[in-house]
């Protein structure tokens, strides 16, 4: 009996030592590789923080705000038209070099012709307008929210970092090229879309233009992601490129009872139905994916970045990957990562606080993972309330507003591997990642001509600033400015120079 129990404690020790040599081995085996090869960077002309502030300054200054879509209303148009007028008087040389013209009535669309017309393009992005500052907040701003004004290190106001500085850090870096003689071996594309923040139909239309005329880009670059410091997972400095971005559907529910009068309420009322449901779809989520890029390809990149037991989990995920998949679901930003989100953001019901409503009605926002399309979504709510009664889902069509997720750019192309020199220099030689955008950009029109899309702009954000999009004191540290327009006048260069 003794010898069975001292047989049965060897061979658990033995199968112990073999699980650890198994999770020891991938773990110092995992990632070590990004698919990035290095790019030397050209040489570009020097910039001035302090001049180009100037010129934010006074962009920030400009109220292009966006509320629906069919923004400017007729007679609205005014700050757009004061925009471009803007652009013309600050950057005549670029002006008189590249043709301009008008798509949607305000999207600027801007050609800078190469020597070589064989070559496909690249095309630039950034838009003109911004989102409202909420009412009552103004006095929360560290600056007046439209003032462009300068306090310590930073630059504040709405579109400081969403989306005006790139928009005049492109424009600063092609003046500057224009001025030092560099003439573009393959052409080069801006284009400003006007309403990226409500429909982002300017940008749709510059698109079709380029369908129409037979365009594809060999790389296209529009806003998304930053050098973020410091990254979560590693708590150091990393520089991420999106190459991909999530899509975005509404389901309506819809839940269906006997109205009446309050007083005599039956248990399971329209709005009681409604709840449950809701419930239902917060505690069941949509799956989780980390084995797909452009989570899988992040993971990779930044392994010998990582602290030894964050490796050692992601490197055994079929040991650990309820843990992950744990922690990553308890952070808003980190699961929006990982899957499709569920958020329900209105409900409407009775007209009266007395009235019990014969319907209730809630809208749910998903933002889709690229594992998901927006009929897996409406398969998941319709499943996840089936057997709550009265209630029905279906796609919204209140605002027409629904796209699927991006396809997933490579990280082998040439384009990628520019960017991530870039990043890596803008911020003092950081690791670069692949990463998915949460939010919405004007690329996501742009995937039928190219299929190199990325979401990048070549600046430092800490961290806590990253609140500022959409929200309270948006604002960008000053030193930005120059390392901005160098980057892009350095994409600019080695994209467009073969």
């Amino acid at each position: 009996m003794l010898k069975r129990v001292f047989q049965g404690i060897s061979l658990l020790i033995f199968l112990l030592i073999i699980l650890i040599a198994v999770v020891l081995f991938r773990t110092f085996s995992f990632g070590g590789s990004n698919n990035t090869a290095p790019v030397a960077l050209p040489t570009v002309p020097a910039f001035s923080s302090v001049a180009i502030s100037e010129n934010v300054s006074a962009a920030i200054q400009i109220r292009t705000i966006t509320l629906t879509a069919g923004d400017p209303r007729p007679g609205r148009e005014g700050p757009w038209l004061e925009l471009e007028d803007l652009l013309e008087r600050t950057y005549p040389d670029f002006h008189a070099t590249a043709e301009k013209m008008k798509v949607a009535d305000y999207t600027l669309l801007y050609h800078w012709e190469g020597s070589d017309p064989s070559l496909d393009p690249i095309l630039l992005m950034a838009h003109q307008d911004v989102v409202p500052v909420n009412i009552g907040t103004e006095g929360d701003w560290d600056a007046p929210p439209f003032s462009g004004e300068i306090v310590g290190d930073y630059l504040y106001g709405r579109g400081t970092i969403d989306d005006k500085t790139s928009l005049i850090t492109i424009m600063e870096a092609a003046e500057a090229l224009v001025d030092s003689g560099f003439q573009p071996t393959r052409s080069i594309w801006i284009m400003f879309g006007h309403d990226e923040e409500v429909s982002g139909s300017g940008a749709r239309a510059g698109v079709e233009y380029f369908e129409s005329q037979g365009i594809e880009m060999e790389m296209v670059l529009d806003e998304g992601f930053m050098v973020v410091d410091p990254f979560p997972i590693t708590g150091t400095t990393v520089g991420m490129i999106g190459i991909a971005e999530k899509g975005y559907v509404t389901i309506e529910i819809t839940s269906r009872a006997a109205g009446g009068h309050s007083s005599t309420p039956p248990r399971n009322s329209a709005n009681i139905q409604l709840a449950r449901a809701l419930v239902a779809l917060d505690e069941t989520q949509m799956p989780s994916n980390l084995s797909e890029p452009p989570m899988s390809d992040m993971i990779a990149a930044l392994a010998a970045d990582m602290p030894f037991m964050t490796r050692m989990a992601f490197a055994n995920q079929w040991l650990f990957g309820s843990m992950i998949e744990g922690q990553f679901s308890a952070d808003g930003a980190s699961n929006a990562m990982i899957r499709t989100t569920t958020a329900p953001t209105m409900i409407s019901g009775s007209i009266k606080e007395n009235v019990l409503p014969q319907n209730a009605v809630a809208l749910v926002n998903f933002r889709i993972h690229p594992s998901d399309t927006m009929e897996s979504v409406l398969a998941h709510v319709r499943e996840v309330i089936s057997g709550i009664d009265g209630v029905t889902a279906d796609i919204s069509q209140r605002e027409g507003i629904g796209n699927e997720a991006s396809p997933v750019s490579p990280i082998d192309s040439r384009a990628y591997q520019t960017l991530a020199a870039v990043a890596a220099a803008a911020g003092g030689d950081v690791p670069v990642v692949p990463a998915l955008v949460l939010g919405a950009t004007d690329a996501r029109w742009t995937t039928g001509i190219s299929e190199n899309v990325y979401r990048f702009a070549p600046a430092v954000i800490a961290i806590g600033d990253l609140s500022g999009f959409h929200g309270t004191n948006e604002r960008i540290a000053v030193d930005n400015l120059e390392r901005m327009a160098t980057g892009y006048a350095q994409i600019m260069t080695a994209m467009a120079s073969e």
